[in-house]
């Protein structure tokens, strides 16, 4: 291969790396903190989130927060080996993941969506 040919192939990878590299940054940036006020509202009103890390429908409940999960008052339930719940888990009587629950202390179990969050909290949905 000619050294010209190496250099173009060269500068075409960085080039390439850097493209990837700014879309990236740029989609979270976007990302970041859509959610927050929303979700540090939930948190203000005493919603909880109880989930376990292995639940797939609560990865994917927490995925719809983005970068914003990480106001979210979450409670893990399930020991590091899966074997049992925590005491916190136990002593609330969760029976299935993931449950929310309210400062009314009413439940509800399954994935919610933003409407079904901010109808039961108060909190004004996230602008869009």
């Amino acid at each position: 291969m000619k050294k010209s040919t190496k250099v173009v192939l060269g500068v075409l990878a960085v080039i390439v790396v850097f493209f990837v590299i700014f879309r990236l940054v740029v989609n979270s940036a976007a990302d970041s903190g859509k959610y927050d006020s929303f979700t540090q509202c939930l948190t203000d009103k005493d919603v909880k989130m109880y989930g376990a890390f292995w639940c797939s429908h609560c990865q994917d409940q927490k995925k719809i927060f983005g970068s914003s999960v990480n106001k979210l008052n979450y409670i893990e339930c399930s020991l590091p080996d899966r074997s049992a719940q925590t005491e916190i888990c136990i002593a609330a009587g969760i029976q299935s993941y993931p449950t929310w629950e309210f400062a009314d202390g009413s439940r509800a179990q399954g994935e919610l969506t933003f409407e079904e969050l901010s109808l039961r909290s108060g909190c004004e949905l996230p602008a869009e």
